[in-house]
């Protein structure tokens, strides 16, 4: 079954230490782009965190946003800086002296100073706190999954649609095809008669070597069933246990080629019309595979 590249998923955790929330989104890309957006303290789990979605996402640029509150007692240390508060009292016991000022450097001022004291958070467990952010990211990830796969079921059941919408229109040309070199035949000799008028003798056997000759270089019965090949094999792909968006952009590369051909060469206006249809629709295709993993 094929995935759509775009999606989003969100996913939760909480325990006695930490909330975690997690959010995956993605657009197009032509390879598997991963971002982390995550606290610097828990950077040791960003490998691990790609690791799982790469079991997942073979393409797209994919942007992890993983959050962290309500973080526990046990998690924040509480640090003093001797050597900072020191300085503070020196330098104030220096200023006291210099302008002859009164006032006692009590310990609850000196450890209100900035740096004194500072609560760090400290993380003690990293397997533990791992555990709970690839939690969260997992349940966003089943979300995401969802969601690509619910978006990649429209673009199957669209992309076989123009498929058989093209098969149609082949089959069209197809049965037209072979009467185009009675038409140029029939065209020549009217032509003939417009310049030389009714009473002149023209030769079957040139008419029928100039057709015949026409036929030749109009011929598309080839770029017809390559055509008609194609849109069975993206039926196949898409229909394939492990299809892949590369594949079908490579054959929508054909598919155009196929087309461009036929318009070339058929030298008719009613085919010419039903290309334009044809061409249209593998556009459509075109565009809706840009978005397949």
């Amino acid at each position: 079954m094929i995935k759509s590249m775009t999606g989003f998923g969100r996913g939760e955790y909480a325990d006695d230490k930490r909330n975690v929330v997690a959010e995956i989104r993605s657009v197009n890309h032509r390879y598997c782009d991963i971002h982390v957006k995550m606290p610097r303290r828990y950077v040791f789990a960003e490998d691990r965190i790609k690791n799982l979605i790469k079991e997942k996402a073979r393409r797209g640029k994919i942007e992890v946003s993983v959050m962290v509150e309500n973080i526990g007692d046990a998690d924040v240390n509480i640090k003093l800086n001797t050597a900072v508060a020191k300085q503070y009292y020196d330098n104030l016991k220096q200023l006291s002296g210099e302008l002859e000022l009164d006032g006692e450097i009590t310990l609850e001022y000196l450890s209100s100073l900035p740096d004194v004291m500072k609560a760090i958070p400290d993380v003690e467990d990293e397997e533990e706190a791992a555990s709970a952010i690839l939690a969260a990211v997992s349940q966003a990830l089943d979300g995401f999954e969802e969601m690509r796969m619910t978006e990649g079921a429209k673009l199957a059941e669209d992309l076989i649609h123009r498929g058989n919408l093209i098969r149609g229109y082949v089959d069209s040309i197809s049965q037209r095809a072979p009467k185009l070199q009675e038409i140029y035949a029939g065209r020549l000799v009217e032509r003939i008669k417009e310049l030389l008028g009714d009473n002149v003798q023209i030769p079957e056997e040139r008419i029928a070597m100039e057709a015949a000759i026409f036929a030749d270089k109009s011929n598309i019965t080839e770029e017809l069933v390559r055509l008609d090949s194609h849109m069975l094999q993206m039926k196949k792909i898409i229909e394939s246990d492990s299809p892949e968006g590369k594949k079908l952009d490579f054959l929508v590369q054909e598919m155009n080629r196929e087309a461009n051909t036929i318009g070339s060469k058929a030298n008719d206006l009613d085919i010419t019309s039903i290309m334009l249809e044809i061409k249209s629709e593998v556009e459509k295709i075109r565009e809706q595979v840009q978005n397949i993993e």
